[in-house]
This record gives C-alpha cells, sequence and structure tokens, in this order.
C-alpha cells in the first residue's frame, strides 16, 4: 500500500523543502509541483511532493489520519 502525507512547506532552497507535520521534518523534492511556497501544504510521497493542497483539505487528511492512528492503526 502507498500512503502520501499533507505537509507544510516549512523552507525551501532550489528544488527541495524542508517539510513538517506533527514536529516530523523531511527533505522532499518540488520538482513535480509548481508554485509552492513557504507555508503552503503538499502531498509528500516517496520524497517527492506530488500535489499542492489548500489548507482546509490538508487538515481534513490529516485528521483523518490522526482518528486513524488513535483507533490502532489499519486493520489487518
Amino acid at each position: 500500500m502507498c500512503l502520501a502525507v499533507p505537509m507544510m512547506v516549512k523552507s525551501i532552497e532550489g528544488d527541495n523543502a524542508i517539510c513538517e507535520i506533527d514536529g516530523v521534518r523531511r527533505e522532499a523534492s518540488l520538482m513535480m509541483v509548481d508554485d509552492v511556497a513557504v507555508g503552503d501544504y503538499v502531498l509528500i510521497h516517496a520524497g517527492f511532493a506530488i500535489e499542492k493542497l489548500d489548507q482546509e483539505d490538508a487538515e481534513q487528511t490529516l485528521a483523518l489520519f490522526r482518528q486513524v492512528l488513535a483507533a490502532g492503526g489499519m486493520p489487518e
């Protein structure tokens, strides 16, 4: 199963960004997404930002992820 996670862009240097969610920071390539700025939310998969998200969509997705984790994760 593949999973992409919404993260907020904290800094950008060239085609790379440092993204963060819930205190977890990851470096991600921005080469697949245009017009990303610090403060934007992007969908991160395998080290790449694959889509820019609006804040409301990102927050809804993160809320669902948090509910799943609070319930003990995905069933086997």
